[in-house]
């Protein structure tokens, strides 16, 4: 599902870092634009600037120059409370290593995002089980991260992303503490939500076999942006997971 209005726009954005009296460019010179509803694979050998690049477009960090406009707002004039409310309401976040409480069940993890905001604890948990059930984890709301398979685990971080209705997802190596069927199951929830909801994903990945379900590349090399590619022949990761020997049941601990 693409529209043709952009959502982020980039224009000459460059990013500088001071190791002592040695600057160190991180970013250098990037445009470009991302339109609503589309999907994007980021890729880049490590140090190209991609993770540098992810911050900025999830407003945890800024651009030392250039313009970075998100909904045709220039986010490098917002203070730290606006940037604050941007990533509550419009961004949902996406790690490799899930980034979920120990000790707290999968609902609770799901629900923390609400808890900086004034919805009511009902609707918390009733937004909460909504989302664990976009992921396919309907039943499994009060189990502990350790009482969940890797890719169970991600699954709760893509339903705590999606509890605000984000409309964009920024997802920064997903895949990579999963392996290689995990992973499609993973793409396949963001190429759906991408479609059925219009959701505006982002992933930053080294894999190829990753980046082949987005419908848009980005390639960086040393802060440049070396390759921007519109993906004809899109690969459909539900597809392809329906081609894979049967699946072994998820490990979990009860």
């Amino acid at each position: 599902m693409s529209e043709t209005a952009s959502v982020i726009e980039i224009e000459d954005l460059v990013k500088d870092y001071n190791l002592g009296q040695v600057p160190v460019h991180v970013l250098k010179n990037i445009s470009f634009e991302i339109g609503r509803g589309d999907f994007v694979s980021i890729m880049g050998p490590s140090g190209s600037g991609k993770s540098t690049l992810m911050n900025i477009l999830g407003c945890l960090d800024k651009p030392t120059s250039g313009t970075y406009k998100l909904d045709g707002i220039s986010v490098g004039k917002l203070g730290r409370d606006q940037l604050a409310e941007i990533r509550n309401k419009k961004i949902g976040f996406v790690f490799q290593q899930f980034n979920l409480l120990a000790r707290t069940s999968a609902s609770e993890n799901v629900e923390l995002p609400l808890m900086y905001t004034d919805t009511p604890a009902q609707e918390r948990h009733e937004r909460a089980m909504k989302a664990l059930l976009a992921v396919g984890l309907a039943g499994r709301e009060d189990h502990q991260p350790s009482q969940l398979s890797g890719g169970q685990q991600q699954r709760v971080a893509i339903a705590r992303s999606l509890v605000n209705d984000p409309s964009i997802i920024l997802a920064d190596e997903p895949t990579g503490a999963l392996d290689s069927r995990t992973s499609i199951e993973i793409m396949a929830i963001f190429q759906r939500l991408n479609r059925e909801k219009g959701i505006t994903m982002i992933v930053v990945t080294h894999d190829p076999d990753v980046a082949v379900y987005s419908n848009r590349c980005i390639h960086f090399k040393d802060g440049k942006l070396q390759l921007d590619e519109r993906l004809t022949k899109l690969r459909d990761a539900r597809q392809d997971l329906d081609h894979l020997p049967a699946e072994q049941p998820e490990e979990t601990v009860s």
